[in-house]
């Protein structure tokens, strides 16, 4: 009986046959090995940014003169870097803090989680960072800060629409680099 409908199936014509569509793929994605340059510039924080990477000036119409931008032209990711001074004030902190908190929470309406992790890096840097999942604009938002005199909040945004199955080895890729960074950081 078995023999039979094997041999069914191997004479069937193709006519008859249903067709069944291959799942959607994605093209691989070659990423190139990871190298650092040192921030050229005036500005009261030094770190090593990806020489994959264009550091830009911000253009925001409310950007300070050291607020920056990391774009990656291969990859069409910006990682935008505010900064902010404390001026050893407790009040501004809790302020930048909080400003930080409410920006990744307006994502909490297309997140699937967010990930918040604390760390201090090697200077003493506090920082946190959440790492977001689902069909959000940004994947990866953090702030450092010395809790004195510094404040640097940062966010990952992509131009392209979020396909963020897509663009997980991206965000992985680019995830390293701000680790790096982070732990590259030192005040001036």
């Amino acid at each position: 009986m078995a023999i039979a409908a094997v041999s069914s199936f191997l004479w069937t014509p193709w006519y008859t046959m249903v067709y069944m569509p291959k799942p959607l793929g994605y093209p691989r994605i070659v990423l190139p090995a990871h190298t650092y340059t040192p921030l050229s510039g005036h500005f009261p924080y030094t770190f090593a940014v990806s020489s994959h990477a264009v550091v830009k000036p911000a253009v925001a119409t409310h950007a300070d003169k050291y607020w920056i931008n990391i774009y990656y032209p291969t990859f069409d990711a910006t990682i935008h870097l505010p900064y902010k001074p404390v001026q050893d004030n407790p009040r501004l902190l809790r302020e930048y803090c909080d400003d930080a908190y409410q920006l990744t929470a307006k994502h909490q309406v297309r997140a699937s989680s967010i990930e918040e992790k604390a760390f201090k890096t090697p200077e003493g840097n506090m920082v946190v960072m959440a790492l977001l999942s689902g069909q959000v604009p940004s994947q990866v938002q953090f702030y450092v800060t010395d809790t004195k005199q510094h404040f640097l909040r940062g966010a990952l945004y992509f131009t392209t629409a979020t396909q963020n199955e897509y663009l997980a080895p991206i965000i992985a890729f680019i995830q390293e680099d701000i680790l790096h960074l982070l732990h590259t950081l030192a005040w001036k």
